[in-house]
């Protein structure tokens, strides 16, 4: 099992960015995902979940309304847009396979000005 995150990168408070996370060496369409992040001495917050068909998703409150996930089961990845960027956004993102508890190496989102 492969998960490869990337897409982040240093953008302006109010900027958007979309996060890419390519899965190998499973059929990844069976297969809940799910999006977390992380920021210096803070746990690692779950934000998004979705489910293998697509059909079902869910968001922590902190970020309901400005981020989306989404996933292409044909390209084996799953996608987290991020919209109205702030500095408290700042983290590593993850994305994280439940079955097995498989994690990605992550991307640095970094919100500032």
């Amino acid at each position: 099992v492969q998960l490869v995150e990337s897409g982040g990168g240093l953008v302006e408070p109010g900027a958007s960015l979309t996060l890419s996370c390519v899965a190998s060496g499973f059929p990844f369409s069976q297969y809940d995902m799910s999006w977390f992040r992380q920021s210096p001495g803070e746990e690692r917050e779950e934000l998004a979940y979705i489910a293998s068909g697509g059909t079902v998703t869910n968001y922590a409150d902190s970020v309901k309304g400005r981020f989306t996930v989404s996933r292409d089961n044909a390209k084996s990845t799953v996608y987290l847009h991020l919209h109205s960027l702030k500095p408290e956004d700042t983290a590593v993102y993850y994305c994280h396979r439940y079955t097995g508890d498989y994690w990605g190496q992550g991307t640095q989102v970094t919100v500032s000005s």
